[in-house]
């Protein structure tokens, strides 16, 4: 497809993370844009003073004339969205080019050297991490970033359009429209069993992406997936990984091994082995897509993170409230072990809020294991996101299951007053619904701590 043809795009879902990323690409190369949701938010506000006019409410009536002609109109939509959708419908019906997110994402990195990541988990912080490293090379990179990143307030990083980085996603299979040169799997864990129906289902995808890579690509692998490419780990006999790390003021200092040799005094300072492993990765493809180590020491000491992946809201030396999107059993185990990396002996109170009644029914016992794990549980109610209620799927029956003498259900107008009742150093909040919403709150409540 032809962007050049197009002088208007239309966002049905606009203030979605990937979508509004794609959002912000199109107003920097020049286009008209324009967009629905059904809520506002930071983001669709952020669009709006861009240019972006939004509305939100579905009814054609609300869209500008000038979006209405189907010749030079590209009409883009996220799967989140009802079939009934009316607007949606309506440019379906009178032969608008309509295209799912993905399938932009792939049409935009046909046209560019494209390095895409995949995996159940760590997909958007290694992404920000790739996308910020080759940012600081001076690499004309575009980054579409399935969170906020920290370095840039943004979900784009913009520095030219010759390379794109993207999130390669698995959900609904929409990776398999991506054609990148380099590409990584962090991980393949079974998610999304409501779209796949089971594991085994969800690795073949991922082998099916594999095979999307350019007849020169590259892929990349952490160590110990069934799949054959360039290996990473942490302290093992992958092509690249971490050895000799230590902790200092909170940050990791560690060497790289290398394909030819040791590469010494990286320093990074994101918590947890996952978050290590994460960069170990996207330093691994911005080497082989020819990045100077000297610039990717630069990157990594001064990358920041993502907006809800162990964000720090409050830190202090009695009191740490930190905030993170973890939405799956092997996500949540992760959170505790950088936790306990860093506040050995500390009790830790976590606050977490299940993301969806299919995803609660399918990981229930690794939900109870992983929850176990921390010294206070308090558990919201299950946030449904795109889901109707499953007859017998709740937070109660969850709990039931978690071995956990200090654990209890609450409503989220509970939450200050629970962390207020226990005397735990560390509080996090945990998830991927609307309990963000939260975070502002709790940090107020206790920011005379700060």
């Amino acid at each position: 497809m032809n962007f050049s043809t197009v002088n208007n795009v239309y966002f049905i879902g606009v203030g979605g993370i990937g979508m509004s990323a794609i959002a912000r690409y199109f107003v920097a190369n020049g286009k008209q844009v324009a967009g629905y949701d059904k809520t506002p938010t930071e983001i669709t506000k952020s669009l709006e003073d861009l240019g972006v006019e939004i509305h939100f409410e579905d009814d054609i009536k609300y869209i500008a004339h000038s979006f209405l002609n189907p010749e030079n109109t590209l009409v883009v939509y996220t799967p989140a969205v009802p079939k009934n959708h009316s607007e949606l419908n309506y440019f379906k019906d009178n032969n608008f080019n309509v295209l799912k997110r993905s399938a932009v994402l792939g049409e935009i990195t046909k046209q560019t050297v494209c390095l895409a990541v995949a995996g159940t988990h760590g997909k958007t912080t290694t992404t920000s991490i790739l996308g910020h490293l080759l940012n600081v090379c001076n690499v004309p990179v575009t980054a579409f970033l399935g969170g906020i990143g920290e370095n840039y307030n943004s979900n784009l990083i913009l520095n030219g359009t010759d390379v794109t980085v993207v999130e390669a996603d698995e959900f609904d299979r929409s990776f398999l429209t991506l054609s990148p040169d380099l590409a990584c799997i962090t991980s393949m864990d079974a998610d999304h069993l409501d779209i796949y129906g089971n594991a085994e289902e969800l690795v073949k995808s991922f082998k099916d992406f594999s095979e999307c890579i350019k007849p020169e690509g590259k892929l990349f692998v952490r160590n110990g997936l069934p799949l054959k490419g360039i290996t990473y780990g942490i302290e093992d006999d992958s092509d690249y990984s971490a050895q000799n790390i230590s902790i200092e003021n909170g940050s990791y200092i560690f060497d790289v091994k290398t394909p030819k040799g040791i590469q010494k005094g990286f320093k990074f300072s994101l918590p947890g082995r996952h978050n290590l492993s994460n960069a170990i990765i996207a330093l691994a493809m911005a080497v082989e897509y020819g990045c100077s180590y000297n610039d990717l020491a630069i990157g990594l000491e001064t990358y920041k993170g993502v907006k809800r992946r162990f964000t720090y809201q409050i830190k202090t030396d009695d009191f740490v409230f930190i905030d993170d999107y973890a939405h799956h059993p092997e996500e949540i185990k992760a959170v505790y072990q950088a936790v306990r990396e860093m506040y050995p002996g500390k009790k830790v109170l976590a606050i977490f809020q299940p993301h969806l009644f299919s995803r609660t029914k399918d990981f229930v016992d690794g939900f109870a294991e992983s929850l176990s794990k921390f010294d206070e549980l308090l558990l919201l109610d299950i946030y449904p996101a795109r889901e109707l209620p499953m007859e017998g799927i709740t937070s109660e029956w969850l709990l039931n299951k978690i071995n956990n003498p200090h654990k209890k259900l609450i409503q989220k107008s509970e939450i200050i007053n629970e962390i207020q009742k226990s005397d735990a150093q560390i509080v996090l909040t945990i998830g991927a619904g609307d309990i963000g919403s939260e975070v502002k709150k709790i940090k107020e409540a206790f920011h005379h701590e700060d």
